[in-house]
């Protein structure tokens, strides 16, 4: 159950910190974001009932808010933060959120029906299983999800990805089900569903989807590798429909691959291409067998400082080759190509089971940190730390003492890493900053997030070491034992371990955390296996805490968890933050590592300097 908030918290005053960290830009200049409604969203508690609603990156300083039930006001004056308790509200009731400015109400934004506790039920329709041709049967779960707003209508539908349950490993032989990717409405609906055929073979990281405005028209577009067989959201089939280039071992090592992008309101097919980075050879990726040739990640980055283009990549172990892509005016560009063969060995085998995307040098214009290499805006390695592949890395302003940003980053391989198994370095020159040894282990678990405010900056821990603070001091020799993801949740600016089913509250006295919700109770099941993993976490209703999307144990419901506890400060919604957003749309790929802001965000957090958006 969500943690009881004690009162010095509910009754802190306003913390202000709108200014400080995002403004909004002239109309043709800062990054391109979506255009929110508030979000509002109205929980029934033991207590009356919580109303939390958006901050707009857009919003000046001193716009208020002023909550109505039934038609009535219910707050004395208007409101500089972002949630407000009602303690006579009822289940019943009606909530409107109305902006003020300069003392007139302008726009209004409504919650509906209030949940009846802190968890939204939204039915899904699994896919029928099937049969294998070597005779294995399969059913259906839900995975990887995403948010996007596919409507233009201001709000967040969920695209979700469905696995059959004989997924493979690229390193596992064997046949596997079809994937297939739904998009929902919070409501239920069922909006469309893409089938990737038999020609896309299944598993955690065959395929990876974005779903984000590209073009700027105020709608998502969504876009992804397809195959001949591959059938739209409208049940047209691209290409061959009668095509079967899987191999007697399940692999599909022959035959097109293809780049789709897809309207996000229909799942129709919008334009299709052939896919970059291409198969080409499969021996040049490192082995013979389909292994590391198809290793795929994707996400989303401000390449031009303005508008989004999406990048796919393919290959870390040895070979690695990134692919930016634009979506403009109903053409689908190649922007550039970055391929390890051609730039040269510097960024051969550094690559990660997920890359992130952070304008690391303060150009203006994202760069993508593709493990312990990072490559520029323009397509051109900017650094490597020569530190090799790994399984984790977050990139944010862990650091808030230093310049700039900074990446810690797990690494697999003793003979590469050396002494650094876990490490931080400077996000614009690949400078070490601290690290802890690996102990000759493959360190596959690593995580930072603020949990402790005697310390500046974001605490990291991994699988091997202690507790380390931003600055690499050692908090204690004994680290943490929750290392998947986060979740900033309660009333504070400390974040929240979310691992499992679970989200804990870190104890800096007892070294120790406390479970503030077990969504197990509720039936909810995470993925992935030992990775543990959300659906999706991610700013997506209400005010700027996040909220946590699991699925049923059955795949009959996708959860969508969010706090009740009030908290005192003001902060725009995340997904205004350009960084933050792009992190979330990349969360589905590989292994899923939580988004960080372009800011600190944390205890003690200071003004930074505004980041330019504009919404349309």
């Amino acid at each position: 159950m969500t943690r009881a908030v004690p009162p010095a918290l509910r009754l802190a005053p306003i913390v202000l910190l709108t200014t400080t960290l995002l403004q909004p830009a002239a109309a043709d200049t800062g990054k391109q974001v979506e255009k929110l409604d508030r979000g509002v969203v109205a929980i029934a508690t033991g207590s009356g009932v919580f109303v939390g609603w958006r901050v707009l990156g857009t919003d000046a300083a001193d716009t208020r808010y002023n909550v109505y039930r039934d038609g009535v006001r219910v707050n004395a004056t208007p409101l500089a933060a972002s949630n407000f308790v009602d303690p006579a509200g009822t289940q019943a009731a009606q909530y409107v959120v109305r902006t003020v400015v300069k003392g007139s109400e302008k726009d209004k934004d409504s919650a509906g029906v209030p949940w009846p506790a802190a968890v939204l039920r939204i039915p899904v329709q699994a896919p029928a299983g099937g049969v294998t041709p070597d005779g294995v049967a399969y059913t259906y779960d839900l995975n990887d999800g995403s948010a996007a707003d596919l409507d233009g209508d201001g709000k967040y539908e969920l695209i979700v990805k469905w696995q059959p349950t004989n997924a493979k490993d690229n390193s596992q032989s064997g046949y596997t089900g079809n994937t297939y990717v739904d998009a929902y409405a919070l409501s239920g609906k069922r909006l469309w569903r893409i089938d990737l055929g038999r020609n896309i073979r299944a598993g955690a990281h065959y395929t990876t989807f974005l779903a984000y405005d590209f073009d700027g028209n105020g709608r998502a577009e969504v876009m992804m590798k397809t195959a001949d067989g591959t059938v739209d959201g409208r049940g047209t089939v691209i290409g061959d429909a009668a095509a079967d280039y899987r191999n007697g071992a399940g692999y599909v090592l022959a035959g097109p691959e293809f780049l789709t992008v897809f309207d996000g309101r229909t799942g129709k097919a919008l334009a299709t291409t052939g896919y970059l980075p291409a198969r080409g050879d499969v021996a040049a990726w490192g082995d013979k067998y389909g292994n590391r040739v198809d290793r795929f990640l994707g996400g989303v980055a401000y390449l031009d400082g303005s508008r989004p283009s999406a990048v796919f990549a393919r290959g870390y172990y040895t070979r690695a080759v990134v692919a930016a892509w634009d979506w403009r005016d109903g053409v689908l560009s190649s922007r550039w190509v970055f391929d390890t063969d051609v730039e040269g060995t510097a960024a051969r085998g550094q690559g990660a089971h997920w890359f992130s995307v952070a304008d690391v040098d303060s150009d203006g214009r994202d760069d993508i940190v593709y493990g312990a290499a990072t490559i520029g805006s323009d397509g051109h390695l900017l650094y490597s730390t020569n530190l090799c592949h790994g399984d984790a890395l977050h990139v944010g302003k862990l650091d808030p003492a230093r310049d700039g940003q900074q990446v810690f980053m797990v690494h697999e391989s003793p003979a590469c890493y050396g002494s650094a198994g876990a490490e931080m370095h400077d996000a614009a020159t690949g400078k070490l900053l601290w690290s802890v040894p690996g102990n000759g282990r493959d360190v596959g678990r690593g995580v930072c997030m603020d949990i402790d405010p005697a310390y500046p900056g974001e605490e990291c821990w991994a699988s091997v070491g202690g507790l380390m603070s931003a600055s690499g001091q050692q908090i204690s020799a004994m680290r943490p034992n929750r290392m998947n993801f986060a979740a900033w949740w309660d009333g504070d600016l400390l974040r929240e371990s979310l691992d499992g089913t679970g989200i804990d509250k870190w104890d800096p006295a007892t070294q120790s955390f406390n479970r503030v919700l077990e969504a197990a109770t509720y039936g909810a099941a995470s993925n992935n296996g030992t990775k543990a993993t959300p659906v999706l976490s991610a700013d997506l209703l209400g005010d700027w805490r996040e909220e946590v999307v699991l699925r049923t144990a059955d795949n009959t419901a996708l959860l969508v968890f969010a706090t009740t506890a009030p908290t005192p400060y003001r902060i725009p919604t995340l997904m205004h933050d350009p960084q933050y957003r792009v992190q979330v749309a990349g969360q589905n790929a590989g292994y899923n590592q939580p988004p960080h802001p372009s800011f600190h965000l944390g205890e003690g957090m200071q003004p930074v300097v505004p980041v330019p958006i504009r919404s349309r």
